[in-house]
């Protein structure tokens, strides 16, 4: 599983025109779903991604967390974080997880990051997805954990 954070003043998800998700100050979450990654794996990235000191406190210190600043998490499914460009031209997608499966860990993550008490917005899993969002320094970190070989 991969995890990109993006430190955002605000964000939003469309489809189809119409926004499907949003959030002010927060985390924009990139979430990608690989063959093997398990429940056990989402609660570890989840966890992670909420405790996370990414924000900065009175002292301009990456001090707090999502928790700490009150903010929220815009989470986003995207396959293509599991790309191998390694070889040709053009990226493999081998390492990503089903659709099925993907889906469900996804919605598990929400869960799990929603039960820590921090509001979640989501795009649509699948769905052709316009991303909008507004850098908050920028501050971007990747958090990555697979229950393969690990």
């Amino acid at each position: 599983m991969k995890a990109v954070l993006q430190r955002v003043l605000s964000s939003r998800v469309e489809v189809d025109g119409k926004i499907v998700g949003e959030i002010q100050r927060g985390w924009l979450v990139l979430l990608g779903i690989g063959i093997g990654d398990t429940k056990e794996v989402a609660t570890y990235v989840s966890d992670r991604c909420v405790k996370l000191r990414g924000f900065s406190d009175d002292q301009g210190k990456m001090n707090l967390s999502v928790q700490d600043v009150q903010g929220s998490m815009l989470i986003v499914s995207q396959f293509t974080l599991l790309a191998d460009c390694v070889r040709g031209r053009r990226p493999s997608f081998d390492a990503a997880a089903p659709p099925a499966i993907a889906a469900e860990l996804v919605e598990f993550f929400c869960e799990c990051v929603r039960s820590a008490g921090v509001p979640v917005s989501q795009g649509i899993f699948q769905a052709d997805m316009q991303v909008t969002l507004t850098n908050d320094g920028p501050v971007t970190l990747i958090i990555e954990k697979s229950s393969v070989g690990h």
